[in-house]
């Protein structure tokens, strides 16, 4: 998973971040998630995981999650981002979540597409959010709505 990640970092339309991140390191951050949901191929490796952690530290932010999703280099465009991501939809209703938010680059594209099809909706754009390489990068922000908090208190049909 941390070989995934690092391809996020690599490719400069994932993350902020710079330097890849050890095995370690990644299972450190995925301690204090909220969620962890995983798709594999047809051997049974990983080549996908969707994560949600905590989006504040406030009580009355229990219930919204900050998610990330990244897929293997061989696995894009396959269908196994969708996958991993409903799958994390039912995984943070089960724990009680309600909304799930996100910062995604203009230019990652694939992402923004997922988020389209899995019925994300954008509510605004983060100029100049952070510099990465010495540029300054806008992020679009998006949320989605869970179990009781959408309109009806169901999810949407697929």
């Amino acid at each position: 998973m941390a070989a995934i990640y690092n391809e996020g970092i690599a490719d400069r339309i994932a993350t902020f971040e710079t330097e890849p991140r050890a095995a370690a390191e990644i299972a450190e951050w995925f301690e204090t998630a909220k969620a962890i949901v995983t798709v594999t191929d047809g051997s049974g490796q990983v080549v996908g995981y969707a994560v949600a952690h905590p989006y504040a530290d406030r009580c009355c932010y229990a219930g919204i999650g900050e998610y990330s999703v990244y897929v293997h280099r061989a696995a894009r465009g396959t269908g196994a981002g969708k996958i991993v991501l409903e799958a994390l939809f039912t995984a943070c209703e089960e724990r009680g979540l309600w909304k799930l938010v996100s910062r995604i680059f203009p230019e990652n594209v694939a992402s923004l597409a997922l988020c389209r099809a899995t019925g994300f909706n954008i509510v605004g754009t983060y100029k100049r959010h952070a510099k990465l390489d010495g540029e300054w990068r806008d992020c679009v922000i998006v949320e989605k709505l869970l179990g009781e908090a959408t309109e009806d208190g169901l999810r949407p049909p697929e």
